[in-house]
Order: structure tokens, then sequence, then C-alpha cells
């Protein structure tokens, strides 16, 4: 944050401590919490390994975490997050390019002339083409155009954090309702034995609950900030910022065709992203290699010096170079969870506790806990893998579609993902966007905590009306 004088109330450190502070309490719990393992099957139909869960045995206690442990899982936390990592940091670089081309500015200029009397019909689109984006699976990946979308809504005259809101709260909401979502709907419905993407309309449906309350919450505060600037969560660089824009002159770009086919060739990389990442099972390298054909094809239709291009593209990345850190920071926890192998006597202990319960009880604790779990493992398919073998057959001695269970996990799941401070990739985009963690937990808890009431009420729907096929 760039304010001079300190900000009243809490103090977050930074994440780089936060997830220092977690591994060491998952020190500390690998002290207490036995260890134990539930037995690994293949399924020969799908080649997914599975949890047997009739088999589950407490271990001889893993060796204790040592002092190297604990900070070679630093380094191996990066390394297992590379994947990741290096999509970014390739699309930061691309889109870099096309930043300092000026093609984005002059697109913005236009956009502005052309929105003028219309910013809410622009955050109302923003917001849904990111949710879009959300729910075909785009997380992490929805991240490096964040920007993009903060400059045109801080254009309108909004603050950072209404234009950090709008992006970010639409990945949420779509990623939660995983319309086609591979990696939370898909899988969980694998491994349950759904027809992939069944329930299609019922999601869609959660979809639209959960932008009509985004947008009502979002504008609402755009417009009382708007208004009066001092009611700004970050009001004192919201004042600053609104200054710098009246005295500052600005040379406006003209909106040549190579910018606009420059331009094109993002939304063109967007299509072919989703579309590689549902019909063609692509993962992070085709990912990260779109985004480098990209930087290519900038350089051609741009007329950019190659090795000037390739400095340019370097910056580009070096600038996601602290984020990408705190990705694989966030791994690290999960890497001393598993070599204390605490996680699956916490899922055992789960399993026992509901075994006797009601289909509404266990249904809110279920979701209580993928809420909570999430803080530990916010991988979606990895949580996936832990948590459905278990409520795959929980659902089936209570009485509760599959279906339903699949709704509890994804909703569970995806909220917090841009809450919890263990999030990497919500702190990847905080810290590019220049918001604190803070300023973002004060503006969006209570959201959050509207969807999540909303999220329970349509699951509670979903299991009345027995939401199938089964």
């Amino acid at each position: 944050m760039t304010s001079k004088k300190k900000q009243k109330g809490i103090n977050f450190p930074h994440v780089y401590i936060m997830f220092m502070l977690v591994m060491l309490l998952v020190v500390v719990l690998s002290w207490i919490v036995p260890s134990g393992e539930y037995e690994r099957v293949v399924n020969p139909e799908t080649g997914i390994t599975e949890l047997n869960t009739e088999k589950f045995a407490y271990v001889d206690q893993a060796e204790p975490i040592g002092f190297m442990d604990f900070f070679t899982a630093l380094h191996n936390g990066v390394v297992q997050s590379a994947d990741i990592i290096v999509m970014l940091l390739f699309a930061s670089g691309a889109l870099f390019i096309l930043e300092k081309s000026g093609a984005i500015a002059a697109g913005i200029h236009k956009l502005l002339s052309i929105a003028a009397g219309k910013e809410k019909l622009i955050i109302i689109s923003l917001l849904t083409l990111f949710s879009v984006l959300g729910t075909i699976g785009f997380g992490e990946g929805g991240i490096p155009f964040i920007p993009l979308a903060m400059a045109v809504i801080m254009g309108l005259g909004y603050d950072r954090i209404t234009a950090f809101a709008v992006p970010t709260v639409g990945l949420a909401i779509g990623f939660s309702a995983g319309v086609v979502n591979f990696y939370t709907t898909g899988v969980s419905q694998t491994i349950v034995g759904l027809p992939i993407y069944s329930g299609l309309v019922f999601r869609i449906v959660a979809l639209v609950v959960f932008i009509i309350i985004s947008i009502l919450y979002i504008l609402r505060y755009a417009n009382i900030t708007k208004a009066d600037p001092s009611k700004s969560i970050v009001a004192e660089d919201y004042l600053e910022e609104l200054e710098n824009t009246k005295t500052a002159e600005y040379e406006v770009e003209e909106f040549t065709m190579t910018r606009k086919l420059a331009l094109l060739g993002l939304v063109v990389v967007l299509v072919g992203s989703a579309f590689g990442a549902i019909k063609l099972g692509w993962g992070m390298p085709q990912l990260s290699g779109i985004y480098a054909i990209y930087a290519v094809f900038l350089v051609i239709i741009l007329r950019l010096n190659p090795s000037e291009a390739a400095e340019t593209f370097g910056i580009g990345a070096a600038r996601l170079l602290p984020t990408g850190l705190a990705i694989g920071f966030a791994r690290s926890v999960m890497i001393l969870m598993t070599q204390a192998q605490i996680i699956d006597t916490a899922v055992h202990s789960l399993s026992n506790l509901l075994n006797n319960t009601g289909s509404i009880i266990t249904l809110l604790v279920l979701f209580i806990v993928v809420i909570f779990f999430n803080f530990f493992v916010v991988s979606g398919s990895g949580k996936a893998m832990i948590l459905m073998p278990i409520m795959g057959p929980l659902a089936k001695i209570l009485g509760i579609n599959q279906q339903v269970m699949v709704l509890v996990y994804q909703f569970g799941d995806g909220f917090t993902n841009y809450l919890w401070p263990t999030s990497g990739g919500l702190m990847a985009a905080l810290g590019m966007s220049n918001v604190s963690y803070a300023a973002w937990v004060k503006f969006s808890a209570k959201l959050f905590i509207l969807l999540h009431f909303a999220a329970f009420i349509l699951i509670l729907v979903a299991h009345y009306m027995r939401l199938g096929p089964f």
C-alpha cells in the first residue's frame, strides 16, 4: 500500500510470515495428533486413486518434523507448485509486453469514452465475465487479468477495493458454482460415479443467485464510496488517487488497427484457454504455451524489437515472482501435513463423528468442515481426492444423493479460496493489485458470509428436491 500513515486496526504480517506460522502449527499438531492412513486403491474404471474407507489404520507415529524438514518444505513447496507459478510468470510476461505497447491504455481510453454514464453496466458486465471464467475452472489462471479489469474500473472513478472486488468476486462465485469446472465438479462427480457435469441446470441457477448477491453488495459499496470517498476502506489512498487524476494530464493513446489486433489476440487466448481446458484436457503446460505463443504474436503484429520484447517479458514475469513464491509457500503447509501423516487421521475422526447423525446436520457439518479444511488444503482437485471418497459413502448411509454431496463440496471449497490467507492465488492477486489483505477481509467478509448462507440454502433445496440422477 502507498499510504503514508499507518492504517488503524489489525495489521496482518507479511504473507510469507503467515504461512510459516501455519507451518509451525502443523509441526505442533504432528506431536499431538496420531498418524494414520487409509488404504488407497486404483479405480480400474477411472484410473483414479481412491481411499478404501473400510481400511483405516493408525500407523507408527511419523518421524517428528525436524528443523531442516521445516525449511526444505519451503523449497519443495515452490518446486511442487512450479506448474502454476510458471504459467503465471508466462502470462504476466506476455501481458506486460501488451501493456508496454500501449494497446491496453488505448483500449481503456476507448472503453471509457464509450462507457460514459454506463459505469454500473461496466461493473455488472465485468463481474459476469469473470464469473464465467471461474465457472469453467479459471482459478489462478484468471489472476493475470485482474489488473486489466482494475484499470478499467478505477478509470471510471471507483476506489481500488471496488476495482479488485469485481474480477476477484466474479472468479470466486464462478469457481464455486462450478458449472463446468472440472477441478472440483468434474473430479468430485468422477469419484462418486456421477456423469460428469450432470446437474448442470441447478448449478447455473446457483451461479445466477451468487451473481445477483455479489452485484448488489459491490454496487452498494461502490455507490457509497464514490459519493463520499472518505467512507472507502482505503480512503486515504482513494483521495490521493482522485487528486492525482484531477491534476494529471493524460496523453490519449490512439486505438490503431495493430493495437486492436493485439487485444483481439488476447480474447483468442482467453477463449482458446477455456476451450483447451474443457475440450482438450489442457493443463498448465499448455496454458503456459499459449501465452508464449501470444508473446511471439505480439512481437510480430506490433513490429517490436525481439530482444527488447524479450527483456520486457522478463520484467513482466519478475513482477509476479514474489507472489509466485507465496503460492509455493502455501503448498509447503500441505507438505508438512503429509509428512506428519495426520490428514487421514482427521478424515477418519470426522467420518466416525457423522456416522450416526441426521442428514441435515451432516450436510451442515460437512459444509463447514470443507470450508475450514480449505484453509489447509486449497487445491480443489487435491481436496476432492481426500474428502469425496469419505463424503460419498456417508451420503449413501444417510440417504443423501451423491449430487447433493458434490454441491456441498464445491460450494464449501470455492468461496474461501478468495478469503483464507493460506490461498496462494489470493495472495498473488492481492500482491499484484496493491491491495492489503486486511482491507480485503474488511470488505469481503460480510459478502462471503452471505454467499455461504445462500449456498447452504441451495444445498437444502437440492437435497429436498432429490437432485440427481442419484
